[in-house]
């Protein structure tokens, strides 16, 4: 069983859709005992990184996320869900994040010909070897949305970066931990793979 964490924010359906249509048994939830039961956690996540810390604090999901990632359950982060990971985000003033990958997020200050937040289909380009990416290539296109973006401490980290007027880290991997700040439910085929590839990493985890 996959959860999906529901924090009152986020395309919870069509990422849940998603995962089972590459054959996840998925469970959206916010009841701490599904997440510690569940094999593996997914955090989407679409809007304000301050408002994202308040829901999870008020529904007691907040020390439950860090306690099973620490004991090594696979988790995938999505966009929000990937900032959720870092120690601070800078919108709407400074808030402290779960702490689990140290760095920041911050906004995109770019060159007016840049429109932010940074929209449509864009190409990662691969940092490093993943299971996650099986079957992906440098130069494949995922679908974003955003205005922030994670300054990860440790280089080590950067799965993949793309190119929006800076070279700014487009996923990350850790461990047991996965998080992309591009929406594979939304990036057709290539995005089906990586959840697909998810799955594949959950099962023989």
């Amino acid at each position: 069983m996959i959860a999906v964490i529901d924090y009152g924010m986020g395309n919870l359906r069509s990422v849940s859709k998603a995962v089972e249509y590459v054959g996840g048994n998925v469970v959206v939830t916010d009841k701490t005992h599904k997440i510690k039961d569940a094999e593996a956690i997914i955090l989407p996540g679409v809007g304000a990184f301050k408002d994202a810390v308040k829901n999870l604090k008020e529904r007691n999901l907040w020390e439950v996320i860090i306690r099973e990632v620490e004991k090594g359950k696979p988790f995938l982060g999505i966009c929000l869900g990937l900032h959720l990971l870092f120690e601070k985000g800078y919108e709407f003033g400074e808030e402290e994040g779960l702490g689990i990958i140290k760095g920041k997020v911050v906004r995109f200050e770019l060159p007016h010909e840049y429109k932010i937040p940074h929209m449509g289909w864009n190409q990662v380009s691969i940092k490093k070897e993943s299971r996650f990416l099986n079957g992906i290539k440098t130069g494949e296109f995922f679908y974003f949305v955003h205005s922030y973006y994670v300054k990860p401490e440790d280089a080590s980290v950067i799965l993949t970066t793309t190119d929006y007027g800076i070279d700014f880290v487009s996923s990350i991997e850790k461990e047991n931990i996965i998080a992309t700040q591009f929406h594979p439910e939304k990036s057709q085929k290539a995005g089906l793979k990586l959840l697909s590839n998810f799955l594949e990493m959950v099962r023989t985890n």
